[in-house]
């Protein structure tokens, strides 16, 4: 596993140095041990709350292979200080609700150590405050709402960029590459497509404009009629879409048919499972991404969770929702790595507040004092008349 040993000298050697200054100013020796939920003397186990069925489910089935071939990759190599890393993950369908009373379990009854890899914005919005009253790392969530980035939630470690980040970059790309003036917006009506309509709907205020037309659907629902019906009445050249992959499918199928503005959507989609959903009518379509091409080779990381991914299952097809359960994974690890044996959740969130920027292999990541998001990366991809999605420069090439 070189590309561990890679990582460690590279990023860890300040996370490790954080994490003994956080031990020189007091920290029992075993505090984990004796005291944090979720350390044993053989093992270390996290939490996670995802969607397993429903319209949404492949982005919690995705989110939970990339994390456990990360745990895996680290469980081959002799684990953590000696420790294996175990998953424990919960269905929450994609409901709040389901989401608050599986958080609650995870910390009450199975006693995990921390939550990570939580898919979703309302049901962030349920889990979040949970974690953060019971003093447990919530950590990488699939989301960038932008309530998560509040410094006030000192439990949040966020991995990817924001929503408003991502709407940012499709708003300028829209404009200073294609020349687009009149912008729609379709999301789900809730906490997240609020979060990205409002991204929206601050870009374009930045530059004294604001959006044409906006139309919304209910979570966990394909009724995207109206929104149609809105689109070719209002007549967009372009329409940011801020949903799950099932509704946004089905409103790019059906417009199709009668009207053709320029289609973006944002990272939670979920590409891979976009695709199988859309078929032909793909073709064209953009979305903006928080990690690298899972079939790319520019950043070393990409190589490590493909080889990760065929040792844990060698059936299952590279993509980028894994490759996000991929580095959260690595993320735990990281953390894991600076605490020592003496795991706690103390020296677990102080390892990545005070230790600067750092990587995973070739993937930046920084936090600080006030800053609990570590990257800013923004990738724009669009899917080819071929059916396969590739990242591009510019959205002027690709009509």
């Amino acid at each position: 596993m070189a590309h561990v040993s890679a990582f460690r000298m590279a990023g860890l050697t300040m996370l490790a140095a954080a994490a003994l200054v956080h031990a020189a100013v007091g920290s029992p020796a075993g505090a984990g041990e004796e005291g944090d939920p979720g350390v044993y003397d053989d093992r270390i186990v996290f939490g996670q709350s995802a969607a397993l069925s429903g319209p949404a489910q492949q982005l919690g089935r995705d989110m939970r292979l990339g994390i456990r071939a990360a745990f895996h990759e680290a469980n081959a190599a002799g684990g953590v200080h000696g420790r294996t890393l175990r998953l424990t993950t919960l269905n929450d369908s994609y409901e709040p609700k389901l989401a608050f009373a599986n958080t609650q379990r995870l910390l009450r009854a199975d006693m995990v150590f921390a939550l990570i890899g939580e898919v979703g914005t309302p049901t962030s919005r349920a889990a979040a405050p949970v974690a953060q009253d019971a003093g447990a790392p919530f950590l990488a969530p699939f989301t960038g709402a932008e309530f998560l980035r509040d410094p006030k939630l000192d439990k949040v470690l966020n991995l990817r960029a924001s929503y408003y980040q991502e709407t940012e970059e499709m708003v300028t790309r829209l404009i200073g590459d294609l020349g687009v003036t009149r912008i729609a917006v379709f999301y789900q009506n809730d906490s997240f497509g609020e979060a990205g309509l409002e991204g929206v709907r601050r870009a374009l205020k930045r530059r004294n404009m604001s959006p044409v037309a906006a139309w919304s659907y209910e979570r966990n629902t394909t009724g995207v009629k109206s929104a149609l019906l809105g689109m070719i009445e209002s007549e967009p050249e372009a329409v940011i879409m801020v949903g799950a992959y099932a509704p946004v499918a089905e409103l790019v199928v059906l417009a199709r048919r009668k009207v053709d503005p320029v289609f973006m959507s944002v990272s939670f989609v979920g590409s891979e499972a976009l695709l199988a959903e859309l078929g032909a009518d793909g073709a064209g379509l953009y979305i903006t991404q928080v990690v690298p091409a899972p079939h790319g080779n520019g950043v070393p990381v990409v190589a490590a969770y493909r080889e990760a991914l065929a040792g844990y299952d060698p059936d299952a097809s590279p993509g980028f929702v894994s490759l996000e359960g991929y580095l959260a994974g690595r993320l735990a690890v990281a953390g894991l790595e600076a605490c020592g044996r003496a795991v706690s959740r103390a020296c677990f969130l102080d390892a990545f507040r005070t230790a600067g920027a750092f990587d995973i292999d070739g993937f930046e990541l920084d936090y600080g004092p006030g800053d609990n998001q570590g990257s800013d990366a923004v990738f724009v991809t669009v899917i080819g008349e071929d059916g396969a999605l590739r990242q591009i420069d510019t959205l002027a090439r690709t009509r």
